[in-house]
């Protein structure tokens, strides 16, 4: 960043006084120590879901590698270019930007600080057209737990109906829901999946709304991919009696109506991608992949309600070698 100085009238004493600070203050700049930011999406830290966990592993990595973090909140889809930029001019070592809606930003950042280092979750770097030699995606396999999950509503389920509730039709969101048809209709062909998209990762009535319409129409289970809003479905399923699944994070907190979770571990991507910079290991213009095999993504705990639920668990574990070995083939669209 440029610094520029402007006076009128002053001594050449003074200038050079002007000059010594700004230089000063700049090698002390180049001398920092690792610090390191995220940029959320929209949504609080408290979605109990996507935000809340990239936040977990910058908290993580604050406490146990002990360097300097901060968080920037993405209240509207007009912040995340500002957010980027402010992490950016602030000297941020490692800046993250949290979720699919952030490429086109940092395609933009990125290549114009090329002395920090960028990262971006759900963005590959195929998403980034100026491909930056100081980026690096994480992407997960969220078809394969969604999969699993599927799997786990058509067995608890036995028939009939199963559904899910999708935010927005981003790339992860439909993995998710790709893999958890899959599941189901691997497990019993003759069930039907029914989905919706709320077109919001924010707004819980919305969820809910769809949760309840799907209920209505007979499904046993809803599988709710939405963030934040996706807490309305899952509230929804839990006064209709009927199973709930978790995203994300392993939401088995609000409740034994929840009958597993598909996880998905930001929070390990960022502190993994944290320690790849402290260590000198970091690679620029490619993908980390977290799936199944290396324990990104998988299952959460299952409901201690769930019936057979020694069995169920024993089924999930098999299945979850089978995806690992390759022997499932599972889509993601």
């Amino acid at each position: 960043m440029k610094v520029r100085t402007t006076a009128v009238g002053v001594s050449v004493a003074l200038i050079a006084a002007i000059a010594l600070i700004v230089s000063a203050s700049g090698s002390a700049k180049n001398e920092q120590a690792f610090t390191m930011a995220i940029v959320t999406d929209i949504g609080s830290l408290q979605d109990k879901s996507f935000n809340e966990l990239a936040n977990k592993g910058r908290l993580q990595a604050q406490k146990q590698l002990g360097i300097k973090t901060r968080v920037y909140v993405t209240q509207k889809a007009e912040d995340r270019l500002p957010n980027l930029l402010a992490a950016a001019n602030a000297g941020y070592s490692l800046i993250f930007g949290v979720g699919f809606f952030h490429a086109e930003h940092l395609n933009t950042v990125a290549p114009r600080y090329p002395d920090q280092k960028f990262s971006g979750i759900d963005v590959t770097k195929f998403l980034l057209e100026s491909s930056p030699a100081n980026y690096t995606g994480i992407v997960f396999a969220e078809q394969e737990a969604g999969y699993l999950v599927g799997v786990a509503a058509a067995t608890v389920a036995g028939g009939g109906s199963v559904s899910a509730v999708g935010g927005q039709a981003v790339p992860a969101v439909v993995a998710f829901l790709a893999g958890y048809g899959a599941g189901v209709k691997d497990t019993d062909p003759s069930m039907t999946v029914a989905q919706a998209y709320s077109q919001d990762f924010v707004d819980q009535a919305k969820c809910k709304e769809l949760a309840l319409t799907q209920i209505a129409r007979g499904s046993k289970a809803v599988f709710a991919a939405a963030g934040g809003c996706g807490l309305g479905a899952l509230q929804a399923a839990k006064e209709r009696n009927v199973w709930g699944i978790g995203v994300d994070n392993d939401q088995s907190f609000l409740g034994p109506h929840i009958l597993t979770s598909a996880t998905k571990k930001v929070d390990v991507a960022v502190f993994d991608t944290i320690e790849t910079v402290t260590t000198g290991t970091f690679e620029g213009g490619g993908d980390t992949l977290y799936d199944v095999a290396n324990g990104g993504v998988g299952y959460g705990k299952v409901s201690p309600d769930a019936p057979d639920r020694a069995a169920l668990i024993e089924k999930l574990d098999d299945v979850s070698k089978q995806i690992s070995s390759g022997d499932v083939k599972i889509p993601r669209d």
